[in-house]
This record gives structure tokens, sequence and C-alpha cells, in this order.
């Protein structure tokens, strides 16, 4: 363990930071203007109308490459955690307590292709770090051209559009626990069509007794300019993830072992018995259009679909689900002439899905499957129509208003044990709402306000959970957010800042409890209050290149302050009204600091303070603050003749911190924690051609 000297002063950390966010940049040495593309059309992020922040390439590589965590939680408002390998959970402005794992409640893309399946879940851990270009993250509710969510979009770009390089790229690494990572890249520019094709290979035994991973990744996209008006875009992935679910324990175990998987009792087996683990085979296809038909019209229809099949042997059942998923995403954009002036944009579209599912449980014997103890056959349609109207005015105003119209219809057949009638479930069609508008004072500084309502109805895993009932009286979680911010630059580029404060009012919050059985169910808690607070800067405090000697050092900060408590909630355990809502720290502060040596060596780290976690709605249980530090370092050579290595190795965890990075919120018998790694070291080398 670091000595409490040391973790003293690292706890300093936080306060000097306070006020500040990660904004990426697209070189270490020159901060260029950051655009966003998730809102149908190029816009820079100075004058956009949201809260938003935009990871590009660079800042996604300087991370240790294991997973997208603290990638993504380099954004203020954002949190992921990671209970094992592979084992995502996300939220954007959010509570991770819909989640006993997965990813509900926000929007994922990946280009103009939905991610997110018609019940509601993302498979993000299916993807490798190594084979995304860039992600775009939109806080707060955003129906008007997203559909159904009430935390948030991300949009992953799998390749960058605008490259028409030629190259390829290997890569190999290694740390403790096991880890082994390579992927291989090849991209060609051909004529009028640009070819990405990747291949990545994980695995990992884990820290922990029964976490080991395993992800193999195949992912093409293609693109093809056929003329000056039109293009097609093609993607395909498959990826083949398994990983082990080692399982919460007490505080008692966790401080005593926290290698231990969840231990057997008088009345249960262990997850190491039980051979507790999540299998994903999933297949993911697409194909875009894009046609202009005048420089005022243009259109846009991606047509996608998806295979999966999922199997989740656990403690209290084997679970295996066949899904069949499908769907079509549309849209018009109509400008007016271009004048210097005024400039006006409307977009109207549609996007639907369809999943069909084959929901089967049965008794787990250690691993194989058992008697059947429920069948289910459920099919889920999703969709939505918008509309956007934006104005440019005179290149200082720029507003927009937008409304989407969402409909989700549930069908489901009991097959076994005891077959039942087809029966139903729609959901009130909702209206989506947002009106924003902001302001460009001069080139550098600008304000924007939201008022926009999410809605975000209960997944397919909500509603038929781990009970194996199916749970028809879960209604929509739904509110209103308000939130302004400011943005501002200096004339340099040297220096970013970006700020919001916000106010979401829930209504019907859906949160997870657990039976007597350790099976997750879930219930609507009435509702939560949910303001905030974000902040984030990105400061180039030496710049320097003279065409032979590089030298950088640059500093980058996210904060965010959270302070969502429960307004109203009751159950027969008790009133919760006024506690901290689950699952949410009240502060998180991640602090980057690179520095870009002569020679081509730099060196990164990275600083992660989060403050405590309520760990059950009634908050007799919190998790402790945690610290974490990274560093990595490396060396990079590029020849003349377009051949290019880096070399880089790191520490994770260095102040060897024990913390739980992915809580079981609300556990039965107080089985909380899951511990992370401790001191942990990685490496890796890469080249291109």
């Amino acid at each position: 363990m670091a000595s409490n000297n040391a973790k003293n002063r690292i706890k300093l950390l936080p306060a000097f930071f306070l006020c500040t966010q990660l904004v990426a940049q697209n070189d270490s040495l020159v901060l260029k203007e950051v655009m966003v593309n998730a809102y149908l059309q190029e816009r820079p992020i100075l004058r956009l109308p949201s809260s938003a922040a935009v990871i590009d390439s660079p800042a996604i590589q300087q991370q240790h490459g294991q997973s997208l965590v603290p990638v993504l939680n380099t954004v203020s408002g954002v949190r992921m955690e990671e209970r094992s390998p592979g084992s995502y959970r996300l939220s954007i402005r959010g509570s991770l307590i819909r989640s006993p794992f997965g990813i509900r409640n926000t929007k994922i893309y990946l280009d103009e292709f939905p991610l997110t399946n018609a019940g509601g879940e993302s498979y993000l851990n299916l993807l490798d770090l190594h084979c995304v270009h860039s992600i775009e993250v939109l806080k707060g509710p955003d129906g008007s051209l997203f559909g159904a969510n009430s935390g948030g979009v991300l949009r992953i770009a799998p390749m960058n559009l605008r490259s028409k390089e030629s190259y390829v790229t290997v890569g190999a690494g290694g740390g403790s626990f096991g880890l082994f990572q390579q992927n291989v890249g090849i991209q060609q520019h051909f004529g009028k069509n640009t070819l990405s094709v990747n291949e990545a290979w994980q695995r990992s035994d884990g820290y922990r007794l029964n976490s080991g991973m395993d992800r193999k990744y195949l992912q093409l996209m293609d693109r093809l300019q056929y003329s000056e008006k039109g293009e097609l875009r093609f993607l395909f992935l498959y990826s083949d993830l398994q990983y082990q679910t080692p399982g919460g324990l007490t505080y008692v175990q966790y401080r005593e072992n926290p290698k231990s998987a969840r231990p057997a009792n008088a009345f249960q087996a262990g997850t190491v018995e039980q051979k507790a683990a999540v299998n994903n085979q999933t297949f993911y296809g697409g194909i875009l259009h894009e046609y202009k038909f005048t420089d005022q019209v243009r259109h846009v229809v991606a047509v996608f679909g998806s295979k999966t099949l999922f199997e989740n042997p656990f403690i209290t059942n084997y679970e295996t689900r066949d899904e069949t998923n499908g769907g079509l995403r549309t849209w018009f954009e109509f400008t007016n002439r271009n004048t210097e002036d005024v400039k006006l944009t409307m977009n109207v579209g549609a996007e639907g899905q369809v999943m069909q599912s084959l929901i089967s449980n049965y008794d787990n014997n250690s691993g194989q499957k058992g008697a059947e103890q429920a069948i289910d056959d459920v099919t889920n349609a999703q969709g939505f129509l918008f509309t956007r109207f934006t104005a440019d005015l005179y290149n200082k105003w720029m507003l927009e208003a937008s409304l989407s119209y969402n409909y989700n219809h549930l069908q489901y057949t009991r097959k076994e044990p005891q077959p039942l009638p087809q029966q139903e479930k729609t959901f009130t069609p909702e209206l989506m709402p947002r009106v924003a508008a902001s302001y460009l004072f001069n080139d550098y500084f600008s304000v924007r306000a939201v008022v926009s309502r999410g809605y975000s109805p209960p997944s397919l895993q909500e509603i038929r959970s781990s009970n194996n009932t199916v749970n028809t009286s879960l209604q929509a979680e739904s509110g209103w957010n308000y939130e302004t911010g400011v943005r501002l630059r200096t004339k340099d580029e040297r220096f970013w800042w970006d700020a919001s404060v916000f106010y979401y009012r829930l209504n019907n919050a859906i949160v997870k409890r657990i039976n007597g059985m350790a099976q997750d169910y879930f219930v609507n808690a009435g509702g939560t209050d949910q303001p905030g607070f974000e902040s984030q800067f990105s400061w180039q405090l030496i710049r320097q290149n003279d065409g032979k000697i590089v030298r950088g050092l640059q500093l980058t900060n996210a904060y965010t302050f959270l302070y969502f408590t429960f307004r109203e909630y009751s159950n027969e355990t008790g009133d919760f009204s006024g506690n901290d809502l689950t699952g949410v720290p009240r502060h998180v502060a991640v602090t980057g600091l690179k520095m870009d040596l002569p020679r081509n060596f730099y060196v990164y780290t990275q600083f992660n303070y989060t403050s405590r976690i309520a760990l059950d709605d009634d908050n007799e249980h919190y998790a402790n603050e945690y610290h974490l530090l990274q560093l990595k370092a490396g060396w990079k050579f590029r020849s003349k003749k377009r051949f290019a290595m880096e070399i880089s190795a790191g520490v994770d965890n260095l102040l060897n911190e024990q913390y739980s990075l992915g809580n079981d919120l609300n556990a039965i018998s107080n089985r909380f924690y899951n511990a992370a790694p401790p001191l942990n070291y990685f490496g890796r080398v890469d080249f291109r051609f």
C-alpha cells in the first residue's frame, strides 16, 4: 500500500482542480477547433446549443488501451464502471441503479447505425477499443433526433470518414493478470472507395477468481463515394465475447480477501461452483445511402440488423437469449440558399426497430443446463418520428426547436412451464420536445441554454428480469431537463473551457431491487431530483515545435458535481425520500497531464478522484472514496518512408488503492463490492506502414 502521507498529498489534487474537465484535442501541440457530427451535420462545438464532448483518436490512444472505462470517464457527467473485465455499465448524468449489468437508458450509435437494440440494451462491451476512431458524447436527454432516452447519447465513429490514406497497423500488448492484446488494421483507398478492416483479440485471467475474459473481434467498414452527390457506407462486425462473473462480496470478505469470488453458503452454491459467466456472440451489419439532390436537399437512409446468441449461467439459473433485431433509420435535410446573415435548416425523419427474443431459463447445475424454469417468446417494437428546425442568425445566434413522437410495444408468449396465451403491452406514445439556443459574443466566447424532455421506457431485461416474470406494471421514466452553459477559448487556441449547470426532474425513476432468492427485479421509485454542475478545460502550458525539437505540456481536467436525491420514494421496507440517489458519487475529478519531450518521448499521467457512493436506497452503506493514479510513458519513431513505431509501458492504480469499480447496488446480504485490480502493469508496441 502507498504511504498515508503520499495519499494525503494526492487527495489535495481534487480541490485544486475543482472546476475543470477534459476536452479532446486533435494534436498534443496544436489545439484545433473541435467539430461535432452527431447533429446530422458538422458543427463547431463552440456554437453548439447543447452540452457535448468529443474524444478523438489521440485522446483514446493516450490511455492504457485495455477498455473504454478510463476513456469515457474523462468526460464530466459520464460514469462508466467495469465490475470485472468485460462487464460494462454506463450512465450519462444519471444513476447505474437500472443496470445490474449491461447498458440501459443511453442511446448508442455506430456512425448512423443504432447499436442500442429494440429491447433497450446496448452491448458496448462487444467493441474493441483499438477499432474505435472517435466518440461524441451528447449529455442530457435528447430525443429530438435519437428517440427514447433519459440520459444522453454516444455516437461512435468506427473509422475516420475524412481519411483517404492507405495503411496497415499492427499492435500487441500485455500486462498483469494474464492480459494479452493484439490487433491488425488495414485501410485501403482506391479511386472513390475507402475500405477499413480491423481484427482484434483480447484476453485476461482477471484479478479475482472467476473473472477471466476473452474477446475476438472483427470489423469491416467501407465507404464508396460513387458520385459528387451520393455515397454508400457499409458496416459489419462480429464479436465473440466471454467473461466470467465473480459476484459481489460483503465488506468483510472484500477487506479480507478481495481476490475471492462470491462464496457458497448453506442455501446456494458460489459463482465458482456454478461457473457464472456471460457468453455473447453477435453479428451486426448495416448499409447506408446518402444522396444530395441539390445544395438545399439531402437524404440519408440506413438499414441495419443483428443476431445475438447470449448465455448467462448464474447462481440461481442458466439463462439463454436468442435475439434477432432489425430496423431502419432515415431523414431528410432541407436548407435555404446560403446567405451571410440567415441560414435555416429543417430535418424530418424516422427510426424504427423490431426485435424477437426467445428467452429461456433453466436450473444451473454447475455450469450446465438443468430443468426448465421458464421460456418466453418476446417481441419488442419501438420507433419514433422526429423533426428539427435550426436557425443560424448573423453567425451569432444558433436557435433550435425539435420534437419526436415515440412509440414502444411489447408482445410476449409464455411457453414454459405453463403455456399462456399471447399478451401485449403498449406504452403510451410520448412527445419529446427540445428547445435550445446559443449566442456567440465573439470568436472566443459563447453561452447556451437548453430545455428538453427525457423519456425512457423500461428495457426488455427490466420487464422480463431474472426473477422469470414479465412485469407489465413497470412504467416508463420521464422528466424535464433545464440547463445553461458557457464555452471559452483563447485566441491562440491554447486554453479551452466548457461549463454547464443543469437540473433534471425525473418521474417514475426505475430502480433495481433484489428478492430473497438473489434475483433482480425492478420498480418505479416515484421521482428523483437531479441537479448538477459540470466543468471542463484543456490548457496547453508549453507548446514548442521548431521542426526538430518538440516540447509540450498540456493539462486537462474533468470535474462533476451531482446532488441527486430521491424526491418521493417509499415501499414496504421504508421511506427513502430525501436520500442520496443510489450509485451516484457527489464529486468526481479526473485530471490528466501530458508531457511531450525531445526525441519523441512522452509521459502521460491521469488522476481520478471519486467521492463516496450510496450502495443502498436507505443510505445505510456507502462505498469509500477512492484515488486512482495512472502513469504511461512511451517513445514514437517515424521514418521518412512512411514507417512509424510506438513503444509504451505504464502502471495502473499506482497508489495501490483498494476500491470497487462497479458496486452491486441494493445487493442481498450486503454483497455490494467487486474489487478492482491493485497496482498493475501494462506495455504495448504498435507499428504503422
